[in-house]
This record gives C-alpha cells, structure tokens and sequence, in this order.
C-alpha cells in the first residue's frame, strides 16, 4: 500500500497517557457529585467522544460549560511523556518533509493542554470536537486526510485501540496498530503492526 503522509492517534499512541486521563475524569466526577467511578470506568467511557461528553455519561446527566470546565481543571499540570522512540520519530518525519498531523477523540483543547505538557508540537491537530461521529467512525481520519491534501487510501492511521483501526477502515485509509499502547488488542485485524515508532517510517512510500 502507497502511505503518502502519517496520522497519529495520541492518547496510548504518541503519548502514556494512561494514568493522568481517567485520573482526571475520576477526580472530575467526584468534583460534580456523581457517583464514584473507577479509572478503567473512565478508560470505558472513551468511545462515547469528547471529554465533556464522556463527563456528562459518567456523571450520569447533562452538564453545563463550567461544569464541563472541571475535567480540564483537573488536567491541567499533568506530567505525561511522550513514548520512547516517539520525538526522534516526529522529527524525522519532519526530516523528510512530512507533517506531523494527530487525530485524536480527545478535544482539541484536551489535546493541546496533553501535547505542550509533553513538549509536542503538531502541524495538523484533528480533535474530536471537530468531527460529527467519533471513532469507530471514519471522520477524523477523512478530515486530516483533507488537511493533508492526499486521498484518504494515501493516509496510515496509527493507534493503540482496536476503535482506530476501525476508523482507518471505515475511511478506506491503512490501518498500524501502535502494539506499545495501553488499548491495543492483538486481536483487532491491522494491515500493518508496529512494535515501535519509529517503524512508522518504513510504510511511507
């Protein structure tokens, strides 16, 4: 398959995010007066979209905007890294003459907050806040495709969670599996798994 340009997932992907994200949701929770949930509650919780949506369904009714402002309140100073092979990846991606383009469910305000606390800058930053349908649907996928300039089936999407590799199928884009992330699932189909970052690479033509 032709990979013209690279998209990456963040959190579990660029990012070891495992633990200060549903910590925050956690802490979020508790902060609204919902019930108690646990961290892998939080981690459940993420296919149902943004922050402030995934909020809401764990708190268990709508939220206003600074109710929604508690989960950033809660993020903000977390100290999260990139995963090792991650920056030398990116800048050789850069190297080249690529772009450095993310899809992520997270929002694009949570994402930013995550990406600067890890000293990550991007080109392209597609958040969920930006999309229709959240993953497994194909949109982000698409839209960063649009960003790119190159046809969907020109664009690998890279991601820990069987969600990602669903929405590289639906947006007839190549799916690798990022095998170093928290959600990954050997068992969801892939056209390319990668053990590390930097093996990336090798699928650009």
């Amino acid at each position: 398959m032709a990979v013209a340009e690279l998209v990456w997932d963040m959190d579990g992907t660029l990012l070891d995010s495992t633990v200060v994200v549903p910590a925050a949701f956690v802490r979020a929770v508790a902060r609204l007066g919902g019930q108690p949930v646990s961290p892998a509650q939080a981690v459940a919780a993420y296919p149902v979209g943004t922050p402030e949506a995934i909020l809401a369904h764990l708190v268990g009714r709508p939220l206003g905007p600074h109710e929604t402002d508690v989960y950033y309140q809660e993020l903000h100073g977390a100290q999260v890294a990139p995963y090792p092979g991650i920056v030398q990846t990116l800048a050789a991606l850069r190297e080249r003459g690529r772009a450095v383009a993310v899809f992520t469910g997270a929002s694009t305000r949570g994402a930013r907050m995550l990406l600067d606390a890890a000293g990550l800058t991007v080109d392209v930053l597609i958040g969920g806040d930006h999309v229709r349908r959240p993953k497994p649907a194909g949109d982000g996928v698409l839209l960063a495709a649009e960003r790119l300039e190159v046809a969907p089936g020109a664009v690998a999407y890279i991601g820990d969670s069987p969600l990602d590799l669903r929405a590289a199928a639906a947006a007839g884009s190549v799916g690798a599996a990022a095998t170093w992330g928290h959600l990954y699932d050997a068992r969801e189909p892939a056209d390319y798994t990668l053990t590390r970052p930097e093996a990336a690479l090798d699928l650009l033509r």
